[in-house]
C-alpha cells in the first residue's frame, strides 16, 4: 500500500475501534486521540484531543446492536465537532449504515428513516460518505453530498474460492427477491448457477412466515446463501432449510453485515449451515466465541483503508472493484 501524508485524520467512537485500528495500521497513522463518554446524565460527550484545523478528516464508526443509536449519535457529535474545529474535508466512514432497512414508504404512516440518518449526517456537516454493501442501492440517492457504497464481493470471492471445498459445483442462492441482483454478480463472477428462494413475509413484522425455491436446482450441489445481513438469523434457518430439502449438499450463509442480535447467540450456534460468513464490519470478537468458531470473518479493512487513501490522493474508488486489483 502506498504510503500516506500527514493530512489525514482518522478519529472513532466507541463502535468498532478493532477495525479503526487496523484502518490506521494498513494506512500507517495513528488515530487521533479521541475520548467518548457520556455525562451521568446519559449524554454524549466528545473531546478530540488534537488539532483538525483544515485537516482532512475520515470518522470510522459503525453503529451495532445493542447501541445503534448511541454509535449514531457518536458519529453526529464528532462530525459536529470537526466541523466547528474548520476542518477542510470531513468524511463519515460508515461500514454499517445504520436503519438502512427502513428505506421505503411500504405501509401506511411508516417512516423512511434511512433518508432521516442522511439528513443528520449532511446537518451535521458530513461533506462525504462512505459506506458498504448498502441494503438498497438507491439509499445514495438520499444525499446531497458525495456518498461511495464499496463492494465485499471482491474479498467474498476470494473466501469461496479459498475456503469452500468443492466451490466449482456450488450454487449461489438469494434468499429473496430482493437480493436476486446481488447473488447473479456474484454468480456470473465464478461462474457458478443462480437459484432464487421466495418468502412469504408478515406484513406486521420482518419475520418470515414461508420460504420455497423458485428458481435454481440446488440439489447434489454446495448452497452458498448470500445477504446483506442477518439479524436474529430466523431467515437464514428457514432458508438453509429449504435448501436442505432440496437435496442441497452443504449450506453456507455469506452475509455482509453480521447484526447477530445478543440474543440469538443460543440459536445461531444451531443453524443448520456448515460456516456463517460475515465481514467484520461489525465486531464479531465475543460472537465467534459464542457460537463455537461457527463463524468466520471475511476482513474488510484493506478494503476500507485503500479507499481512505484514494479518496484523499483524488484517486477512483470505482478502479478497486476491477478485475485483477491488488490491494490487500
Amino acid at each position: 500500500m502506498h504510503q500516506t501524508g500527514n493530512s489525514i485524520k482518522l478519529l472513532t467512537g466507541n463502535s468498532h475501534p478493532r477495525l479503526a485500528e487496523a484502518v490506521a495500521s494498513r494506512l500507517g497513522i495513528p488515530l487521533t486521540p479521541c475520548h467518548v463518554s457520556k455525562f451521568l446524565s446519559l449524554e454524549t460527550s466528545v473531546q478530540i484531543h488534537s488539532s483538525v484545523r483544515d485537516e482532512d478528516v475520515f470518522i470510522l464508526q459503525s453503529p451495532s446492536p445493542p447501541d445503534i443509536n448511541d454509535h449514531l449519535m457518536e458519529l453526529l457529535i464528532m462530525i459536529s465537532a470537526c466541523k466547528t474545529a474548520s476542518s477542510k474535508r470531513i468524511t463519515a466512514v460508515i461500514p454499517c449504515y445504520p436503519y438502512a432497512r427502513q428505506d421505503k414508504k411500504d405501509k401506511s404512516r411508516a417512516p423512511i428513516t434511512a433518508k432521516l440518518v442522511a439528513n443528520l449526517l449532511a446537518v451535521a456537516g458530513a461533506d462525504h460518505v462512505i459506506t458498504m454493501d448498502l441494503h438498497a442501492s438507491q439509499i445514495q440517492g438520499f444525499f446531497d453530498i458525495p456518498v461511495d457504497n464499496l463492494f465485499s464481493e471482491p474479498s467474498m470471492v476470494q473466501y469461496i474460492k479459498q475456503e469452500v471445498e468443492g466451490w466449482r459445483n456450488a450454487i449461489i442462492v438469494s434468499p429473496d427477491a430482493g437480493g436476486a441482483k446481488r447473488a447473479t454478480a456474484l454468480a456470473d463472477h465464478l461462474n457458478l448457477d443462480f437459484a432464487l428462494i421466495n418468502r412469504k413475509q408478515d406484513n406486521d413484522s420482518y419475520f418470515v412466515e414461508k420460504m420455497e425455491l423458485l428458481v435454481g436446482n440446488v440439489r447434489g450441489k454446495v448452497a452458498i446463501l448470500l445477504d446483506d445481513m442477518i439479524d436474529t438469523g430466523h431467515t437464514v434457518r428457514l432458508a438453509a432449510d429449504v435448501l436442505r430439502e432440496n437435496g442441497a449438499k452443504e449450506v453456507y450463509a455469506l452475509i455482509s453485515h453480521g447484526l447477530l442480535s445478543d440474543t440469538t447467540m443460543e440459536n445461531l450456534r444451531d443453524l443448520p449451515v456448515k460456516k456463517l460468513i460475515v465481514t467484520n464490519s461489525i465486531d464479531q470478537t465475543d460472537r465467534i466465541k459464542a457460537t463455537n468458531d461457527k463463524i468466520d470473518i471475511i476482513d474488510i479493512a484493506p478494503v476500507i483503508a485503500e479507499s481512505i487513501r484514494r479518496t484523499h490522493n483524488g484517486e477512483s474508488i470505482s478502479a478497486l472493484f476491477r478485475p485483477n486489483e491488488l490491494f490487500i
